[in-house]
């Protein structure tokens, strides 16, 4: 019985270190898993693999919602005040996230900027919330630039977020050859809802109906498998979807 203990710490340790190369998780972890296997699983699961799980983004976009309905400016505000007093690059990361998602595109995307000039100037995660940002300014050959530059030095990280903020990214340059391309990389890897409704949408805008089409139908099968909380989840870009469709026909 412990040499199957032990056997199956291993598998599990195992089991984490690939879902670690995969994502792009710091090398590190692969240290820790096999020199304490048990241990280092059980940190990893917490720390790593739950924060990237589907079930923990639900968990997390429920909770998210529900606190910017009760104070929806509650995370800049405290943001703020946290730079404010103590102006690390740290504090500058969250101000800087916290106002892209308040809207404040055009002083987040300042803040990024004066991250990329830092210390963290080569941190994925600082070039991504900078990506993002840019695209919500409407920077989007910044965006386009500082995707690929992620891509580049590390091909998984995030990777179907990463594509579809590319997608979208090229679609809004007018480079909609590259924007399909990513769209079907999308499609091809991950499948996800959400890559079904961001590529059906952008094939009503680009006017490839019958792509639209035939990912609504893909979507409404999709849809009967649905629980309650997924349905109210992805309804309102469903309703969009449904919409552009409509008026599509009938012009």
């Amino acid at each position: 019985m412990p040499i199957f203990g032990l056997g199956l710490h291993i598998i599990v340790a195992l089991f984490f270190a690939i879902h670690a190369v995969r994502n792009g998780r710091p090398m590190y972890w692969l240290l820790i898993l096999f020199t304490f296997p048990l241990l280092g699983s059980i940190v990893y699961f917490f720390a790593e693999y739950l924060p990237s799980s589907n079930v923990d983004r639900t968990v997390r976009k429920a909770s998210n919602v529900t606190l910017k309905i009760l104070d929806p400016t509650r995370e800049l505000r405290d943001a703020r005040r946290a730079f404010e007093m103590t102006p690390t690059i740290q504090n500058r990361m969250r101000l800087a996230a916290a106002l892209d998602n308040a809207g404040e595109f055009d002083e987040a995307a300042e803040q990024f900027d004066a991250c990329l000039k830092g210390p963290f100037a080569e941190d994925q995660e600082v070039c991504f919330g900078a990506a993002k940002a840019k695209f919500h300014n409407r920077q989007h050959q910044e965006c386009i630039a500082l995707l690929l530059k992620i891509r580049a030095k590390q091909e998984n990280f995030r990777p179907e977020e990463l594509t579809l903020l590319l997608a979208n990214a090229y679609a809004e340059s007018g480079i909609q050859d590259k924007a399909k391309e990513e769209f079907i990389t999308a499609m091809d890897r991950h499948g996800s809802p959400e890559t079904l409704l961001q590529y059906a949408l952008w094939s009503v805008s680009a006017g490839d109906i019958a792509t639209a089409k035939n990912l609504k139908e893909e979507i409404d099968k999709l849809w009967k498998g649905w629980n309650k909380h997924t349905r109210n989840l992805h309804k309102p870009k469903i309703d969009q979807l449904a919409s552009a469709l409509d008026s599509a026909g009938s012009k």
